[in-house]
C-alpha cells in the first residue's frame, strides 16, 4: 500500500523504478524521494529499497544528500563504465556488477551499482539489464529473511544477475552440439567457420564481463563487514558457486571451440591433401604415355622398333604395362 505521507511529495522522477521502505516484519511502503528523510529520521529496523534505471545527475546526487554516499561511488555510478569490484566507504558498501542480455541474437552488456548501507539499499541499472522486479517480489514473499536487512536484498539482486547469465551459457552450448555435425564435415563452409568465429569471441566478451563478478561474490563472502551478517554470507556463498559454474562452463566451451576451429581447418586440409594426391597420381598415369610417344615423336632415324613390323603393337603394349603397373602401385599406396 501506498504510504499516505507520500501524497505531499511530488512524484518520483521517471527514472525512479522502485522506491519503497520495508519494515522489519516484511512489509512494504512505496514512497517518494522527498520522504527518504523522514523514514531514515524513526530508528524503527526499517530500510529502504530504492531501483534506477540510468538516473540524471540530480537523483544521484539527491541520493548522495540523503545517504551521505561517498563522492568517488557516485563518481563511478555517473560514468557506468566500471570493472566489477566491490569497494567499502565508511559504513558503507558500493559494488559494481556486470549485466547481460540477449539482444536480437546478440549479447548485449550493462551495469548494476549498488550502494548498500545499514538502512539502505540502492541499485542503479546501466544498459542492457532486465528489472529487479522479480526479485524484489522474491524477497517480499519471504518476510523472516526481510529482518536480516537491505544485505539480503543485496543477495536477491546478485543471486538474480547471475541467474540471467545460466540460460545465454546453456544457448552457446546448445549452438555449439548443433554445429558439431558441420564441423567435422571435410568440405570447407565459410557460414560455419564465421559461426564457430562468433560464437568465440561472443565467449570471449563474456569471460571479461563475468568472470571478474567471482572476486566480487568472493569478497562478500570473506566479508567481515557488519553489512552483511553471516546469514547473508550463506546465500551468496551459493551465489559464487552458480558464479564458478558459469565462468567454468565459459571457459569449456571456448576450448571447445577453439579445438573445433582446429579440427575443421585440420579436416579440411587433409581433404584437399587427398584432392591433390589424386590429381598427382591421375598426371602420373598420363605423363607415362606421354613421355614415351613424344620419344617416337621425335626426327631421329634409329629409334627402337621404329621399322618392325610389329612396332606399333609393342608400342602400344609397352605403354599399356607401364600405365598399369604405376596403376596398380598408386592404388596400393592410395593415391588413386
Amino acid at each position: 500500500m501506498d504510504d499516505p505521507a507520500a501524497t505531499a511529495h511530488p512524484p518520483n522522477p521517471a527514472c525512479v523504478v522502485n522506491c519503497a521502505v520495508y519494515a522489519k516484519d516484511g512489509t512494504r511502503r512505496n514512497i517518494t524521494l522527498d520522504a527518504i528523510s523522514e523514514v531514515l529520521a524513526h530508528d524503527d529496523g526499517s530500510f529502504v529499497w530504492i531501483g534506477l534505471y540510468e538516473p540524471d545527475d540530480t537523483i544521484l546526487e539527491k541520493l548522495q544528500e540523503e545517504f551521505g554516499l561517498h563522492d568517488l561511488a557516485i563518481e563511478d555510478a555517473h560514468t557506468a563504465h566500471q570493472r566489477p569490484k566491490v569497494e567499502a566507504y565508511g559504513n558503507s558498501l558500493f559494488l559494481v556488477a556486470s549485466t547481460a542480455q540477449v539482444v536480437e541474437q546478440k549479447i548485449a552488456y550493462g551495469e548494476t551499482h549498488v550502494f548498500l548501507g545499514p538502512r539502505y539499499l540502492v541499485t542503479v541499472r546501466h544498459g542492457a539489464s532486465l528489472s529487479y522486479a522479480p526479485a524484489r517480489a522474491r524477497v517480499e514473499r519471504e518476510p523472516d529473511m526481510l529482518a536480516l536487512g537491505p544485505s539480503y536484498g543485496l543477495y536477491a539482486v546478485l543471486d538474480a544477475i547471475v541467474d540471467d547469465y545460466l540460460p545465454i551459457v546453456a544457448e552457446f552450448k546448445a549452438t555449439l552440439l548443433a554445429l558439431e555435425k558441420d564441423i567435422i564435415g571435410e568440405s570447407f563452409e565459410r557460414a560455419i567457420v564465421t559461426r564457430l568465429y562468433d560464437l568465440k569471441r561472443e565467449l570471449t566478451y563474456m569471460r571479461v564481463n563475468v568472470a571478474p563478478m567471482q572476486d566480487v561474490l568472493s569478497q562478500l563472502v570473506r566479508s567481515s563487514s557488519p553489512l552483511v551478517p553471516e546469514e547473508v554470507r550463506l546465500y551468496l556463498r551459493d551465489v559464487l558457486d552458480h558464479s564458478v559454474r558459469v565462468n567454468e562452463t565459459v571457459d569449456v566451451l571456448r576450448d571447445m571451440l577453439g579445438t573445433a576451429l582446429s579440427v575443421n581447418q585440420a579436416l579440411v586440409t587433409q581433404a584437399q591433401g587427398e584432392v591433390v594426391k589424386k590429381l598427382a597420381g591421375w598426371a602420373a598415369l598420363l605423363a607415362a604415355p606421354t613421355l614415351i610417344t613424344s620419344w617416337y615423336g621425335m626426327n631421329f632415324v634409329h629409334m627402337p622398333e621404329l621399322h618392325g613390323r610389329y612396332s606399333y603393337v609393342v608400342l602400344i603394349g609397352a605403354v599399356a604395362a607401364v600405365v598399369g603397373l604405376l596403376y596398380a602401385y598408386l592404388k596400393k599406396v592410395r593415391w588413386l
